[in-house]
């Protein structure tokens, strides 16, 4: 419980938390790892499957020179989801209803710019957000936490006054680095435990994320 103490930022995910798409990491690191083999060989053997924030920086240390290229593979699998993409339910509702608390709301994807902002327009959310960072914010993907540099130094908050949002070990993981609380909308807990990633609430209905608030904070923002 963190009584006395006022969340400024509600921070929120955009792929399966904000908006419901098709998009498929797996395929998306598929096809990455595929472009970089085709070019330079097998790529080292692990028994985990190469993650697509992976990819990026081995591509950058080892062959920079097709991480353009890498990045088109990204924004094409991310073009195709988003033009597939349905408001979550309950999202308006969440974000309005920690408005009404007084935060800050923000998104933070590892999206890019070019399809997030279309597709948050059409579905209705992009004048409920005060600040969208995507990908190209930012030095390095969730789970790396370099967009909570940017979101900090936009609202000037610190991680005490924030909270994030979102459906995966990705999002715990990067709040976690930098000290911000999370709660999981219907993530999955065996995910969330291997990663050893302990939400502050768990959601399955983002309606309720503004009564969760309202429970737990003070709701003064910033």
């Amino acid at each position: 419980m963190w009584y006395g103490h006022s969340v400024g930022l509600c921070v929120f995910d955009l792929d399966h938390t904000l908006v419901r798409t098709p998009l498929d990491l797996a395929a998306m690191a598929r096809d990455m790892r595929a472009l970089l083999e085709r070019a330079g060989g097998p790529l080292p053997a692990r028994e985990e499957r190469w993650r697509v924030g992976e990819l990026i920086a081995w591509c950058r240390a080892e062959a920079p020179a097709l991480e353009r290229a890498l990045w088109e593979v990204a924004l094409e699998h991310e073009r195709r989801a988003m033009e597939a993409a349905t408001a979550e339910p309950g999202a308006p509702e969440a974000i309005a209803g920690a408005r009404r608390l007084g935060l800050a709301t923000a998104l933070w994807t590892n999206n890019a710019r070019a399809v997030t902002l279309p597709a948050l327009a059409r579905l209705g959310l992009a004048a409920l957000l005060d600040l969208v960072v995507t990908r190209d914010d930012m030095g390095a993907l969730k789970p790396d936490p370099d967009g909570w540099r940017v979101l900090a130094g936009h609202f000037g908050v610190g991680a005490a006054d924030a909270i994030v949002v979102g459906d995966s070990w990705v999002d715990g993981l990067a709040a976690a680095a930098v000290g911000v609380r999370f709660v999981a909308y219907r993530a999955d807990p065996a995910a969330l435990a291997r990663w050893s990633v302990t939400p502050a609430g768990h959601l399955d209905d983002l309606r309720r994320l503004p009564a969760w608030l309202g429970a737990h904070f003070d709701g003064r923002g910033p």
